[in-house]
């Protein structure tokens, strides 16, 4: 038997998805297009498994350490986001908007909510403005982009980048407060 998603999902779908119309309106641009597939596609896992990688170069005291700590984290929040996807069952906009909603990029799976690129985003800006704060302002960019593009691409609803970004918040402030 499949989860229904709560009813506050469904208010919230009706309310969320003008925004997504009007953002996908931009992805007639084809470099803004290129733009926003490149910084979902970095987000899906390249950018923060070259950030873990990289952390015994950038840190050559305590790199290992820091290695660690981000890959544990990130496999922490992948359990938590998993475990709230399969269980609150929300649809991505293009599936409930169809013909009104149009997805432009691959969706790994069925569900919305939250938004797992978001999470690790925010989750890998913060701990990276932790230990390496001349990095932050790199990253920023990318990790605005990742959120924007989510939504923009129909994979999203801003709800779902919204809470994504609140559960790399708690992830990356757990991780920093344990590791301290």
């Amino acid at each position: 038997m499949r989860a229904l998603p709560p009813a506050v999902f469904e208010r919230l779908d009706l309310i969320e998805w003008q925004l997504c119309r009007r953002l996908a309106r931009y992805n007639l641009y084809r470099p803004w297009l290129a733009t926003l597939r490149l910084a979902s596609g970095l987000g899906d896992w390249p950018a923060w498994v070259a950030l873990i990688a990289a952390q015994p170069l950038l840190q050559p005291e305590r790199g290992w350490q820091y290695l660690l700590q981000y890959a544990v984290t990130a496999l922490l929040a992948i359990g938590v986001y998993r475990l709230l996807k399969t269980r609150l069952c929300r649809e991505r906009p293009f599936i409930t908007f169809v013909g009104n909603v149009s997805r432009e990029a691959p969706a790994r799976d069925r569900y919305s909510f939250p938004s797992g690129h978001t999470m690790h985003a925010v989750m890998f800006l913060l701990l990276t403005a932790s230990h390496l704060p001349w990095l932050a302002p790199w990253l920023l960019p990318l990790v605005m982009l990742i959120a924007l593009s989510r939504v923009a691409l129909g994979l999203h609803y801003a709800s779902d980048v919204l809470a994504g970004g609140l559960l790399g918040l708690g992830f990356a402030g757990l991780s920093l407060w344990l590791a301290g």
